[in-house]
């Protein structure tokens, strides 16, 4: 394994004026302290993770003692009552040590924003403390195997009786299934395409909820997914979110915030790799000189650097004006994902090659962060489809 430096390593931050003056004392606070757990104690065990291929139990636990799953959540609901953006500096420090943990914020907040944006009091009240407190792990079952960017394809139905719902059907590719206590499911209960879709409570152990094999995957190999099978599976009404035919427009809600969140994850994956690559470039010598004193790789190190900063004011944009409930948040959500995911892998995958055989390594942090960033352009909607989002939210203008 090749030996960087990583006492009082210079870390882009240092560096990030503009940033830092847009924070507020609150946000500033809640990086610092996400910046030193990260570096603590999830950092030392991201090797392990990845290798593992397994539930991350421990730095589940570890992020619920930190109340960092209810950032976003209402004191009331049992969180710490900050905002969207505060969430986002979480997600960037976390995904800058080990993507893999910073799913676990993700998916939470799937399902949180959910219950928050479309649940009943009452759902608020039950459901959300257990989950802004990490005492129980979410999972948010949209995807199927006809029904992955199109959600309106969604074949899993609810078929509604005088004493609650029945639901049948298969979700595929649905993180933590099989380890969380509390699952949000989207079914059909009419034949309307969108208006058509509902969103329900499932809890674990419910009779007719099982599961698939779980599922491999080349990177964020610390995130279990599994097929999430319904047969036969009762729900009580209450367990309805919002009315029946809300379930679209309910996510696609929940989508602007949780794509933010995925565009932090972005900004945190090429972060990690760019700022190992940094150091590495400075200490290892070639024709007797560092290899950060060649101009074609400071141009290549100037370019990167410029696409990571775009890529968190881009994040950061989105996450005030979602704040702010502002007008066109789901054109600077898809911006702030698309861009930054895109982001990852270029920055990742140069990470890598500026590091030659030793960035190739599975010795090295770069090749896990590569194989981390693919799926970042994939999940939460395809970079494709933000883009579609994006040019169509320009042209009603």
């Amino acid at each position: 394994m090749v030996s960087i430096n990583t006492s009082n390593r210079l870390s882009i931050h240092e560096k990030e004026v503009t940033d830092t003056m847009q924070l507020t004392e609150s946000q500033l606070n809640v990086r610092e302290s996400v910046r030193r757990l990260a570096a603590e104690r999830i950092a030392p065990q991201a090797k392990t993770v990845d290798e593992a291929a397994a539930f991350p139990w421990e730095n589940f636990r570890l992020l619920g003692e930190h109340g960092l799953f209810g950032l976003h959540i209402p004191v009331s609901y049992g969180g710490k009552g900050f905002d969207l953006l505060c969430s986002s500096l979480a997600v960037e420090e976390i995904a800058a040590v080990c993507a893999s943990t910073s799913v676990l914020l993700c998916t939470q907040a799937l399902v949180t924003y959910t219950l928050l944006l479309g649940g009943s009091e009452g759902q608020k009240r039950r459901f959300l403390p257990p989950l802004a407190q990490g005492k129980v792990p979410g999972a948010f079952g949209v995807t199927e195997a006809s029904a992955g960017s199109d959600v309106s394809n969604t074949q899993t139905t609810a078929e509604k009786t005088e004493s609650g719902y029945v639901l049948n059907g298969r979700k595929v590719f649905i993180t933590n299934a099989g380890e969380a206590g509390i699952y949000i499911i989207l079914t059909r209960t009419s034949e309307h395409r969108t208006r058509g879709l509902s969103l329900f409570v499932v809890e674990q152990g419910t009779p007719g909820l099982s599961f698939g094999e779980k599922d491999e995957w080349m990177g964020m190999r610390g995130s279990v997914t599994r097929e999430v099978i319904l047969e036969n599976v009762w729900v009580p009404h209450d367990h309805l979110i919002g009315n029946e035919g809300e379930g679209f427009q309910t996510i696609m809600n929940v989508f602007n915030r949780t794509r933010t969140l995925v565009g932090a994850q972005g900004v945190g994956i090429a972060r990690g790799a760019f700022e190992y690559v940094l150091r590495y470039l400075q200490e290892r010598k070639q024709f007797g000189t560092s290899l950060s004193d060649f101009q074609m790789i400071q141009g290549t190190l100037a370019d990167l650097a410029m696409q990571i900063e775009a890529s968190r004011l881009l994040v950061h944009q989105a996450s005030q004006k979602i704040d702010a409930k502002a007008q066109g948040v789901e054109m600077y959500a898809s911006m702030a994902k698309c861009h930054a995911t895109d982001t990852a892998m270029k920055v990742t995958t140069e990470a890598v090659q500026l590091m030659g055989a030793y960035g190739y390594s599975r010795k090295n942090p770069v090749e896990r962060m590569m194989r981390d960033a693919k799926v970042t352009q994939i999940y939460d909607g395809t970079n494709q489809i933000q883009r579609l989002i994006i040019a169509r939210q320009l042209l009603r203008q």
